[in-house]
């Protein structure tokens, strides 16, 4: 008997989808080409004893109320995946030359402390951040579902939204003539969009921006909890998760998805599977090209035409005899840069491959939570994060894996020189295990065509009007997954439950 829904990938939009529908006694299942269940979000383990999560780092919207806390609920998972918030008076701690600034969860201290630092430019700085908690504001009620209500009782908010849709970060920082150097500590968590202001879509960066000063947080039991509690969920509904089963063919019959073909990656055996309805967890436009481009609406094929995102160099590390804290590590991130610039930051490391002078994030996930341990108890993990160029590093290895290895180690050499200049002196002693990631590393373990981190690219095209959905123009086939919704771990839960709403007609996300 077939699933009613047969989910591609268990990405985290996918598990979402698939546990709310299970929690709702349809049957599902779920082919994902991976070991490891939930896509960016999965964990992995090496040396037998260092567990590190792919991409995650720290998430927003988890708190009572909001759009994860309510997906939880409604799974009955809210009393076991719970979160940690991160220090609400510095959740993110920025260092550039010259300057250093935490930056806090009131917009109203936010204020006093650019303010401080810039006293000539207090009133711009003052208009800035109103601008953004307008525009903020008026995202939520531009979002779907739409209430007309609250569109008339906040026009302000959905004027300032609408006439910021095609603004870059950069756009608006110029439009209230912000001095560079606070540009720069305002926009210095730019690696988790891996694009630079002049690039980056206005409405992109407030959405993750509020979204962590209402609360950054990082989950108590570490994120490979979150990915099993919804797998968990599905299965003991009589759902199924299939590990190791990559989709080599989809069946269209009559512009409708019937099915797909699978290869059992562990056999080698080859097997077709149906659904009354086929989710698409995998990218759209890798799914497309699969199906047949011309099988698909011209209206849908203009919104699959998206560029991918920019992709990151990760390396994953291990300390021992240390405590980080010492250092000015704890609930909360690091970013360094040695630039005023950071579209010159992006620019050097991107476009010319220069390291010499990098921009960076430091997490530093075992001391987020002391719930669970991620490493021994004499060990503390520390990751380091940035811009990486997919197609420099796939024409390395593939002509030349001897310098792909050299660049590598290049560019940790570089971030482990600043580190140990400017915040840990002898770092390198005290380092046990450490491991990298390229773009190719991500595409190969992830899935993701061209190493990408956020599916489509966060410039202001894509995320305005014409941006991807659900919608497939094809018969019981919808599209599930970051280019289809919005990227991050937030962002996928509220795009998996966004569909799951809209195919039972069950409110979980409430009236907008």
């Amino acid at each position: 008997m077939q699933p009613d829904y047969l989910i591609i990938g268990s990405g985290l939009s996918a598990l979402t989808f698939g546990a709310l529908m299970a929690n709702a006694g349809k049957t599902v299942q779920i082919l994902e080409a991976h070991e490891h269940p939930g896509g960016f979000g999965h964990t992995f383990t090496m040396a037998k004893k260092y567990t590190f999560n792919a991409q995650f780092h720290y998430v927003w919207d988890c708190g009572e109320g909001q759009t994860v806390n309510r997906v939880l609920k409604k799974l009955g998972l809210d009393k076991d995946v719970t979160f940690e918030r991160y220090d609400p008076d510095g959740f993110d701690h920025m260092r550039m030359p010259g300057y250093k600034m935490d930056i806090p969860s009131d917009p109203a201290v936010l204020i006093d402390r650019l303010s401080a630092l810039f006293p000539d430019h207090s009133h711009n700085i003052h208009q800035f951040v109103d601008e953004v908690e307008k525009t903020g504001a008026g995202l939520k009620i531009v979002a779907p579902p739409i209430n007309p209500i609250e569109l008339l009782k906040h026009p302000q908010a959905a004027f300032s939204t609408v006439s910021n849709l095609n603004s870059t970060l950069q756009d608006v920082f110029d439009k209230f003539q912000l001095p560079q150097a606070a540009q720069t500590l305002l926009a210095l968590q730019w690696l988790d969009f891996l694009l630079p202001p002049n690039q980056l879509s206005f409405f992109a960066w407030v959405a993750l921006f509020r979204g962590y000063q209402a609360g950054a947080f990082y989950p108590t039991q570490h994120f490979e909890s979150v990915i099993n509690s919804l797998v968990k969920v599905i299965e003991s509904h009589g759902g199924q998760v299939l590990l190791n089963h990559e989709v080599t063919n989809f069946r269209v019959v009559n512009k409708t998805v019937m099915g797909v073909e699978a290869m059992n990656l562990t056999t080698h055996q080859t097997a077709e599977f149906t659904g009354d309805t086929v989710i698409c967890n995998i990218d759209p436009q890798r799914a497309a090209k699969m199906i047949g481009e011309e099988k698909f609406s011209t209206a849908i094929r203009r919104k699959l035409d998206y560029e991918y995102s920019a992709s990151n160099y990760m390396v994953y590390c291990v300390v021992k005899d240390i405590d980080l804290r010492d250092y000015g590590f704890g609930k909360w991130n690091v970013s360094h840069t040695g630039h005023e610039s950071l579209n010159e930051a992006f620019a050097q490391m991107y476009d010319r491959h220069d390291y010499s002078n990098p921009s960076f994030a430091i997490t530093t996930p075992t001391l987020l939570t002391e719930a669970s341990r991620d490493c021994p108890a004499d060990c503390q993990i520390v990751e380091f994060l940035t811009v990486a160029n997919y197609a420099y590093f796939k024409q390395l290895r593939e002509s030349d894996p001897k310098a792909y290895r050299q660049k590598k180690q290049e560019i940790l050499d570089s971030i482990l020189d600043v580190v140990e200049k400017h915040y840990v002196p002898n770092f390198r002693k005290h380092l046990v295990f450490e491991i990298t990631g390229s773009p190719t590393t991500n595409e190969r373990y992830c899935w993701c065509p061209e190493g990408n981190s956020y599916g489509s690219i966060l410039t202001p095209r894509n995320m305005g009007l014409g941006r991807l959905n659900h919608e497939t123009s094809l018969g019981q086939f919808y599209f599930c997954n970051a280019s289809s919704g919005y990227p991050g771990f937030a962002p996928t839960v509220w795009t998996g439950a966004l569909l799951y709403q809209r195919l039972s007609g069950d409110v979980v996300l409430g009236d907008g």
